[in-house]
């Protein structure tokens, strides 16, 4: 008989053995909910999926940002919903975060969220300054501060930006480093006797005749479990086609150290959908654009595209650092996923099968919240 595989004795039962739960997706909410299912289920063997060498999404691409929405950003989600909820899950699941991994080895920064309106915005930024009193009021319970927002115009000068007068700063946003705080996830899930599997690409998942699940990967091997969590975000549709997913692809650049940086916050520019900040080796990070072309950029393909990357440079040359052409050292892309509703799902899709997905472009904010609530379903199960 055939092994395609090659797997020993000792790996099917020490990595791919039957387990309580299989989670599919290394990412935020995959290894979060692996850890709090831990606590809440000591005894229960659980394993972690995932497709790539690395989480294949956002998790280990974004820019991190923790953040939970500028005026501007709040003003059109407020149409579709619960607001005050929305924001609540967003900065409940950031203090999760903080708290499971730790602000020193996050590197969370508390430096703020400025809002950037360039003079051709004027009206805009005029509409969002007279809302500062409505949403402070608002959000005062959520984040426990009566001035989340406040007019920081008589800032712009010593940012230096080119033809920018108005900057509104939410004072509860910050900044954190992506690569640390997965990796600092991914050391607490394997310390919790949690194994996670790179490059085991899933193919299907199957309902068995005990009432559990039958996980096929790629190369052959099946994992049983009692149950299954699905949490990789934009790629869901491609494992449940059930699942209202639409993804949307985030094109990011970083630019050579540039010694006379000093940009502290976090910057969103047009609605959020462009955004910048400094990093700790005085890089900048920019990234965003995919309003240019939302048809083009719903893939789950990486990739770069001309017009985001060229509206991406002429944001840095022209308004971020006026005359000055720094050296691009990092390109590259991650896929977010979306819905038609701000909050995520998380729900059981089929029997045995949870669905944990669409954080909606702000998957650092509702991640860690993510995982909890699709663990304490499992346990419950």
């Amino acid at each position: 008989m055939q092994n395609p595989s090659n797997l020993s004795y000792w790996e099917h039962q020490s990595f791919f053995g039957p387990a309580e739960v299989v989670i599919i997706g290394a990412g935020l909410v995959g290894l979060t909910a692996a850890l709090y299912l831990k606590q809440l289920r000591p005894t229960w063997r659980v394993v972690v999926l995932e497709r790539g060498g690395l989480p294949s999404g956002a998790s280990t691409k974004n820019a991190g940002f923790a953040c939970f929405g500028s005026i501007s950003e709040l003003l059109e989600q407020e149409k579709r919903g619960d607001l005050e909820a929305v924001v609540a899950a967003r900065c409940a699941g950031l203090a999760r975060l903080r708290t499971l991994v730790g602000d020193a080895e996050l590197d969370y920064q508390p430096v703020g969220g400025y809002e950037v309106f360039r003079h051709e915005e004027a009206a805009l930024a005029a509409e969002c300054r007279e809302k500062i009193g409505y949403f402070n009021d608002l959000l005062a319970p959520v984040t426990g501060h009566v001035r989340t927002f406040r007019d920081a115009s008589h800032e712009a000068g010593r940012f230096g930006f080119r033809g920018v007068e108005t900057l509104l700063k939410n004072e509860c946003e910050g900044s954190l480093d992506t690569g640390r705080m997965m990796r600092a996830l991914l050391a607490r899930t394997w310390a919790a006797d949690v194994p996670v599997l790179t490059n085991c690409a899933v193919e299907t998942i199957e309902n068995t005749d005990s009432g559990g699940v039958r996980v096929v990967l790629a190369n052959g091997v099946t994992v049983e479990a009692g149950q299954a969590l699905v949490a990789t975000n934009a790629f869901a549709p491609e494992l449940l086609s059930e699942v209202a997913v639409t993804p949307g692809r985030g094109q990011v650049l970083v630019t050579e150290p540039l010694p006379n940086l000093a940009l502290t916050g976090t910057f969103h520019y047009d609605h959020g959908y462009a955004y910048f900040r400094q990093l700790p080796d005085k890089r900048l990070l920019l990234g965003g654009g995919r309003n240019l072309d939302f048809a083009a950029e719903v893939t789950t393909s990486p990739g770069l595209t001309e017009p985001v990357q060229q509206y991406l440079e002429q944001l840095l040359h022209n308004v971020i650092l006026p005359g000055q052409q720094p050296r691009i050292d990092y390109r590259w892309s991650g896929v977010m996923g979306f819905g038609p509703a701000l909050a995520p799902i998380i729900d059981w899709v089929r029997p045995g099968v949870l669905a944990a997905v669409r954080c909606n472009g702000i998957g650092v904010a509702l991640g860690a919240g993510t995982g909890w609530l699709a663990a304490e379903k499992l346990s419950r199960a």
